[in-house]
């Protein structure tokens, strides 16, 4: 007689079938991936580190819930391809590292990881740097993935022509492209032609990083089902920055070369459309997500002062009626940066006043251990910290509504005697102010109302009087430079005590201090002793 398996290992046999099969959507999967540059990126505490850049490629099926994919041109398989651009930093031994993988989104195809995380404290990193900088993710053993995801920026996206001969771009599969990378660097051994996957067997967890735009990305990526591959997470904890109360527009059918998530609402077109038309709050975002029956990840949201005045920040906190915040869900905590501007840039010629200038990288890296707690230990991050907010009154201005949210309510910091935000999370540069950090700027161009404003004050009480300016001088503020300092290092040290900042970064920002040109320099020996 033909040999019969027992009834019940058929049902365990089954049963462990479905779960292979339920660990890869049917609907996605990565072909290739295949690297063109491999070179050496230094090395750091926890060893060795690589930078391999190339593409990866992969293919969805035209059922997936991305409008116009079923529209788009298929592969023998009857599949839908595409390929976008990566870049690899990863230990020699990716054992080597902590576990985590940080997919990085970057914002109009420039890299986004580097410049939140390892910026130096006076020379402030731009969008699309490669450069290690402090080494922060690199010492702390981080693999970092950059992964494209954008029409015209490192993304080749499916397309179709209309019956008028007009190509359309399938834009929504840039959320596709992100959960497949990611899911296929955590998990997968090799692509579907063999070749090894560098990081198989080194992750354990991952989280994503986007800032502004691709903050936004995160969000809407999360709303629309896409952090799901068939049973898991392809995030495990996100870390947005500075997106305000904004979605991404790109499930649709764009006519390019440009992404229908490059722009955004200004103070020329504050109708735009897309951006403030879905859930504004963080809390509205998670409901939706675990109404479908899924885990949402650890988040952790950083708003700076400028957000409040030209991206409608408010609104992520109260929704689209009203001035009292709508409660935070048990996954998510939110963080105002005060006096904090958008953007920081060294110079800003075409706007009226001095760019903001509070560098908040060392709060970027604390938070950024914290997630990763949080997600590896669940050890709770500090508590929100956010700024007491009062209706825009026009003076600095501010973004109005958008005209189809008839009852929203825009809402700006309160601020002091000096016109600096109150609350949220003070770091020293305005916990100790030498000016007024976080106004606005002039004209309300795109750029200008992103960089904000740094207006000193005088240096001293006769500088003052003969300019107007009824705020304190530095003379009349602080008792010499020692008391300067001093102030700096209660107030580096408070933020060290509550986990907003490392101590590395508190001695970086004292040693400053102490060399800061406010004072007259400190007296140097002339003659050896």
């Amino acid at each position: 007689m033909p040999y019969r398996p027992h009834g019940p290992m058929v049902v365990f046999l089954f049963c462990l079938l479905s779960l292979v099969a339920m660990a890869r959507p049917a609907s996605a999967e990565v072909t290739r991936i295949e690297f063109t540059s491999k070179q050496p990126f230094g090395t750091f505490r926890a060893g060795d580190y690589v930078i391999w850049q190339g593409k990866i490629h992969g293919d969805l099926a035209p059922q997936e819930a991305i409008p116009g994919i079923d529209k788009a041109a298929r592969n023998e398989r009857g599949r839908v391809d595409y390929s976008a651009k990566i870049i690899l930093m990863m230990p020699v031994a990716p054992r080597a590292g902590n576990g985590a993988l940080l997919v990085d989104v970057p914002n109009r195809g420039l890299a986004n990881a580097e410049m939140l995380y390892n910026s130096p404290r006076d020379v402030p990193f731009l969008f699309g740097t490669l450069e290690q900088g402090t080494g922060f993710l690199q010492d702390h053993g981080f693999t970092v993935a950059e992964v494209y995801w954008e029409l015209g920026q490192g993304a080749d996206l499916p397309s179709f022509a209309d019956g008028d001969g007009k190509t359309h771009y399938v834009e929504g599969v840039g959320f596709a492209i992100v959960r497949d990378a990611a899911d296929f660097l955590a998990h997968a051994a090799t692509d579907s032609a063999g070749t090894p996957n560098p990081l198989n067997g080194a992750i354990n967890r991952v989280l994503a990083s986007g800032r502004s735009q691709d903050g936004r990305f995160l969000k809407s990526f999360l709303l629309n089902g896409f952090n799901m591959v068939g049973n898991r997470r392809a995030f495990d904890g996100m870390h947005v920055f500075v997106s305000a109360a904004g979605l991404l527009p790109i499930l649709q059918m764009g006519l390019g070369p440009n992404s229908s998530g490059a722009d955004a609402p200004t103070f020329a077109n504050p109708d735009f459309p897309g951006v403030n038309d879905g859930p504004l709050t963080i809390g509205e975002i998670t409901a939706k997500v675990e109404a479908r029956g899924e885990v949402p990840p650890k988040m952790l949201l950083v708003t700076s002062t400028t957000d409040y005045y030209s991206l409608r920040a408010s609104l992520g906190r109260t929704g689209a009626s009203g001035t009292a915040d709508q409660p935070l869900p048990a996954n998510v905590r939110m963080y105002d940066i005060a006096g904090g501007s958008h953007v920081i840039v060294p110079k800003a010629l075409t706007c009226t006043l001095p760019p903001g200038r509070i560098d908040w990288a060392p709060l970027s890296r604390a938070l950024l251990l914290h997630l990763d707690s949080w997600v590896g230990r669940n050890a709770e991050p500090p508590a929100s910290e956010l700024m007491p907010l009062e209706p825009a009154s026009g003076e600095p201005p501010a973004l109005r509504a958008p005209t189809r949210l008839s009852a929203a309510v825009i809402q700006v910091p309160k601020r002091d005697q000096d016109g600096n935000a109150l609350g949220g999370v003070r770091l020293p540069d305005l916990a100790v102010p030498t000016g007024t950090n976080g106004g606005q700027n002039q004209p309300q161009t795109f750029t200008c109302m992103l960089v904000g404003s740094f207006s000193p004050f005088a240096a001293t009480k006769a500088e003052r009087e003969r300019t107007g300016d009824a705020r304190p001088s530095i003379e009349e503020r602080y008792h010499g430079r020692d008391n300067y300092v001093n102030r700096i290092r209660i107030a580096a040290q408070d933020l060290v005590a509550r986990g907003f900042m490392l101590p590395e970064d508190a001695a970086v920002i004292i040693q400053e201090a102490a060399s800061s040109n406010l004072f007259a320099p400190a007296l140097a020996n002339a003659e050896p002793r």
